[in-house]
């Protein structure tokens, strides 16, 4: 596969923003997830870049900010 076809595989996968984002805009990700990655983009740059994290790193990022260390 190549990069080209990589990055529209997943621009079509099911993207999810958070419940606490507002409907204003603003600051906002969406991520999405493969079995293997977590993937993250900007919502209002859909088109844009893609950060792809594996879940068990997604998880200790999660608890990071959550304050759980």
């Amino acid at each position: 596969m190549t990069n080209e076809q990589e990055a529209a595989r997943l621009h079509e996968l099911s993207w999810h923003k958070s419940s606490y984002s507002g409907s204003g805009g603003g600051d906002c990700v969406e991520v999405a997830q493969t079995p293997e990655m977590v993937h993250v983009r900007d919502s209002k740059e859909q088109g844009g870049p893609i950060l792809s994290v594996p879940h068990g790193r997604w998880a200790e990022f999660v608890r990071h900010v959550a304050g759980g260390q």
